[in-house]
Parts: C-alpha cells; sequence; structure tokens
C-alpha cells in the first residue's frame, strides 16, 4: 500500500522547484493507496508552490436546436440529456471522467473554485492564477502558469487528458467552438470550447527531451515543463494545421477542425 512519504519522495526526485503545476490522475492506476486521495493531494501540496487541477461539470451542458454553423455539433439533438441538465452551482461535483483526485481537491480545505458553468478549475495557493479564467477565455489559468514556469504533472495517465494542449491549440489558431450550459439564473454561451483530446498522444516524441518520469507502485508520475509543452504542441500545429487531431469518423470537433482549415 502506498503512502504519503512514497509519493512525496517521487516528486521530490522529479525535481520541480517548487514551482506551481496543474494536475491530471488516475489514481486507480496505482493500486491501494493509504488514506486515497487526500494522501496524493497532501504530497502534491508539499511539494509545489500551487496546485490547479480541472473540475468541469459537462452535465451543465445544452444542445439548443439551432446555432453557430460548422461547430461540432448536431443542433436538435440530445433532449433526453437536456432535460437531465443542471444548473452550475460552487459545490456541484466533478464530473467523474475528470477522475477522483480532482474532486477530492475541489473538497481539500483552502481551495478556490472558478465559476466557468462547464470548465471550472479548482486550486490550492493559486487564486491569483485562477482569477484570470472569464467566460471566453476559459484556459487563462494555464497562460497564468506558464508565467510562473509551472509544470504538468500527470499521474498514472496520457496526453489525451493533458488539458494544457487545449490552450497551445488556442494559441496556434486552431478553431475552437461553442457550447451552452445551464446555470442558476440562465443559459449561457461559453465561447472558447475546446476541440477533442484523442490524439494528444502524439506530441509525446517533440517532448521526450524535457519530460521527466518516476515509476510508483504500479504506475508513474510525469512532469513536463509547461512552457516546452505548449511550445512543442503549437509548433507543431502551425507546422501541420492538422497534427494532433483524432482519426475517428464518428468525431464532430475533429471533423469540424479539418473543414475549417479547408475554408
Amino acid at each position: 500500500m502506498l503512502t504519503f512519504a512514497e509519493f512525496k519522495s517521487a516528486l521530490e526526485s522529479l525535481d520541480l522547484g517548487h514551482k506551481p503545476a496543474i494536475a491530471h490522475a488516475s489514481l486507480k492506476s496505482f493500486g491501494a493507496i493509504q488514506g486515497g486521495a487526500k494522501t496524493v493531494l497532501q504530497a502534491l501540496a508539499a511539494s509545489v508552490s500551487g496546485l490547479i487541477m480541472p473540475t468541469f461539470t459537462y452535465k451543465t451542458m445544452v444542445t439548443p436546436e439551432i446555432g453557430p454553423p460548422n461547430n461540432g455539433i448536431t443542433y436538435g439533438a440530445n433532449q433526453d440529456l437536456n432535460r437531465m441538465t443542471e444548473g452550475f452551482h460552487q459545490e456541484m461535483p466533478t464530473d467523474p471522467l475528470i477522475g477522483m483526485l480532482s474532486e477530492a481537491l475541489r473538497q481539500f480545505p483552502g481551495t478556490m473554485r472558478t465559476t466557468h458553468p462547464i470548465l471550472s478549475f479548482a486550486g490550492l495557493n493559486s487564486n491569483d492564477v485562477l482569477d484570470t479564467q472569464t467566460i471566453d477565455n476559459p484556459f487563462a489559468p494555464i497562460g497564468a502558469l506558464d508565467e510562473k514556469q509551472g509544470w504538468v504533472l500527470l499521474f498514472g495517465v496520457d496526453h489525451t487528458v493533458n488539458t494544457s494542449m487545449h490552450y497551445a491549440e488556442k494559441l496556434a489558431g486552431r478553431a475552437q467552438f461553442v457550447r451552452w450550459a445551464l446555470t442558476q439564473e440562465a443559459i449561457l454561451e461559453c465561447a472558447s470550447f475546446p476541440g477533442c483530446s484523442n490524439g494528444f498522444e502524439a506530441i509525446r516524441t517533440d517532448i521526450s527531451q524535457v519530460s521527466r518520469l518516476v515509476e510508483i507502485g504500479a504506475s508513474f508520475i510525469e512532469a513536463i515543463p509547461l512552457r516546452a509543452l505548449l511550445r512543442a504542441t503549437n509548433h507543431t500545429i502551425k507546422r501541420n494545421p492538422r497534427a494532433l487531431l483524432c482519426l475517428r469518423d464518428t468525431c464532430k470537433r475533429c471533423k469540424a477542425v479539418r473543414q475549417r482549415i479547408k475554408i
């Protein structure tokens, strides 16, 4: 059973320089952890100067009857889901797809959470970073973290869950989307919604020289300097506008990006 001391030692071996970080995790990949997610958060809090994680809430999303063209969505669909949509509030749990560590951070003492109704972030000692988020610039905290020479930490997961690459896509000029979310007061239009991330693992070869890895239990922790990741992603997309898109025929967002490239 893994302990706080083992996670703390693993993080120390990555030599993060006590800089801030954004983390993504699949804790089940590590096997048994004494104290569960709280133990991992305590080890993180002791190893970085600030921590943020996505606490996204997809169950707030609404699909309208009509909207802008080539938007990676089928208008008028998901009416059954629309009826089950919940208005965003600060205590809304993180979507299970994001992982239990993010939800544990949301509930952790001293945590701040942003108010974006779909793409919120939670953080410790990161209020200035989180304060940069707006409804039209949901990934601004990534840019603020970059200014602080931050890190991306992947706990047992790959780049298909690496939120920072969405920010790099926007910097590279890749098409963004519009989505709609229910709040306690109204339905809000949310600009700069990201594309699909299923093709992101292809960035690995471009960052292999700067990535750091440590094995722990049955899994690993990977650390990547955020600035190096953003530069590599930006350069890859500028070199090939179709790079990092997924190959699924059913992916509406990647199809929409390809169509916009042709225009």
